[in-house]
């Protein structure tokens, strides 16, 4: 079904609005979303939230940036986040896309998107997502090893932009390999 989205309602106390899970993400409306709170309990709207619902509550208690998530899934972004796994990181620096990231101001720059080990125990993998993010509090998104991208913004416009620059750039360096080009 093509990840899951969030935008924040309140902080306080801490409600969002997030995709009911097993909806076609290409084909949302309205009734499709759910209002929860900072246990995941359903406040307003017909099915289930997401198993993964625990990462985005843990995306909005430590961001204050955040007021948008989005999660995906690519080819390319998926593989890449396999092959440097090991690293702990993708690290992409001197491409002018890295200008769309908010508050990066020059392509001169590193940006870091840390990548943790995918798990089916949500409420372990959202711990690992706010001790990672800790670590790399410049960090723009998350990537679930073999799985997907977190990514989060101002807004929902803002979210998208990033994911789209990092879809751009993961796309980028995935072809940059098979070029045989280092990596």
């Amino acid at each position: 079904t093509s990840g899951n989205f969030s935008a924040l309602l309140t902080r306080e106390p801490l409600t969002i609005c997030i995709t009911a899970s097993g909806n076609e993400k290409g084909a949302l409306n309205a009734s499709n979303f759910l209002e929860i709170d900072e246990n995941a309990n359903v406040l307003n709207g017909d099915g289930k939230p997401s198993a993964e619902t625990a990462i985005h509550l843990a995306i909005y208690k430590l961001k204050s940036s955040a007021n948008a998530i989005l999660h995906t899934h690519s080819i390319c972004g998926t593989v890449l986040s396999d092959v440097y796994f090991e690293r702990g990181a993708i690290e992409i620096e001197g491409y002018e896309m890295l200008k769309g990231l908010s508050g990066n101001a020059t392509h001169e720059m590193t940006e870091r998107l840390p990548i943790i080990e995918n798990s089916q125990n949500y409420a372990e993998l959202s711990k690992i997502v706010e001790e990672t993010l800790l670590e790399n509090p410049t960090a723009h998104g998350v990537y679930l090893r073999r799985h997907g991208i977190y990514t989060w913004g101002d807004s929902v416009a803002e979210a998208k932009r990033h994911i789209e620059i990092f879809e751009f750039l993961l796309e980028v360096l995935y072809r940059k390999i098979t070029l045989g080009k280092n990596i």
